[in-house]
């Protein structure tokens, strides 16, 4: 049987990924320090699941502070957990996303590094790139980090390509861009808009909602992350769904979804938020198949699903 070692595996993305690996009949052993960025209880929710499944153990620890030695050989590691979140990374809190994001990654590198390790999938980000140059964005153009949180997950990428050429480790790094669908984060726009939505409260729109985002359903994220394992993948790849939209039309969607007309309140642009992103998917499509299946509309709806039911 393979074995899987999936970091932040209580997370949005993690816990998804977590269950698609146990369907495929690989033991998972999920790792995660349950942080306060948002409720704990939500993240043990999402693992209900993965929990009562034989072929699944879950080691609570902090990948940057505590005993890495104690976590199993595997075949590949999903390397997914991360402090999160553009607009909290300034000031003081910058700390804890160099040692979450940055040396919690190298310390994850140095433990499996001699070890013989199928892939080391990084999760990365489109942060990387800013307010890039062009767009769609490609992976060869010059990341131009616009917060503190990106900045971090660059270093975070570009300390696994390091090891990857040095170590000769089999290294992934995967920018999504902006993933979305059920279990996401509470901080999160979607995530948000349908709460309020559901409660009948203000929705706060940072800018003018014409800003638009490259939005990937998290179906569409764990498949990339499973192709990364099992094909000749190494380097770096942008992850995204081809469905730019800006974010007034979102909420238009998720108006029509949960049967609720929305009461906007707009607050200037955040710091770091950059206007717009677009991914240029030509060389994951080209070297693992991969193309993102979930247009926005289908996606969101799911999403306003979920949240009817977290929030009933």
């Amino acid at each position: 049987m393979p074995s899987a070692l999936v970091t932040g595996a209580a997370g949005f993305v993690g816990s998804h990924l977590v269950e698609r690996l146990l369907e495929e009949g690989v033991a998972v052993t999920g790792v995660d320090c349950f942080t306060d960025f948002y409720d704990p209880a939500l993240k043990r929710l999402n693992l209900e699941s993965a929990i009562r499944h034989p072929g699944f153990r879950l080691v609570e620890l902090d990948l940057g502070t505590d005993d890495l030695g104690v976590l199993p050989e595997a075949d590949v590691v999903f390397h997914q957990a991360a402090q999160a979140g553009v607009r909290s990374s300034w000031g003081h809190e910058f700390a804890i996303y160099t040692q979450r994001n940055v040396l919690a990654t190298q310390r994850l590198l140095e433990r499996y590094r001699n070890t013989p390790l199928e892939r080391f999938v990084y999760a990365s980000s489109s942060s990387v790139y800013g307010d890039a140059e062009r767009y769609p964005t490609a992976e060869d153009d010059v990341p131009r980090p616009f917060s503190p949180y990106g900045v971090t997950k660059l270093a975070g990428e570009h300390l696994t390509l390091l090891y990857g050429r040095n170590f000769d480790m089999r290294v992934v790094a995967l920018r999504y861009f902006t993933v979305y669908g059920p279990r996401q984060r509470p901080d999160m726009a979607f995530h948000r808009f349908c709460r309020a939505l559901i409660r009948d409260e203000e929705i706060v729109v940072y800018g003018d909602g014409r800003q638009s985002r490259d939005f990937t359903f998290i179906s569409d994220a764990v498949e990339a992350n499973l192709r990364s394992w099992r094909m000749p993948a190494r380097g770096v790849y942008n992850v995204g769904g081809g469905s730019q939209v800006e974010v007034r039309d979102a909420v238009g969607i998720l108006e029509r979804a949960l049967g609720r007309a929305a009461r906007l309140r707009f607050e200037p642009r955040a710091l770091g938020d950059p206007l717009r992103t677009r991914a240029a998917n030509d060389r994951i499509r080209a070297d693992l198949g991969f193309a993102p299946s979930v247009p926005i509309e289908e996606g969101l709806l799911r999403e306003a699903e979920w949240a009817r039911t977290l929030y009933a």
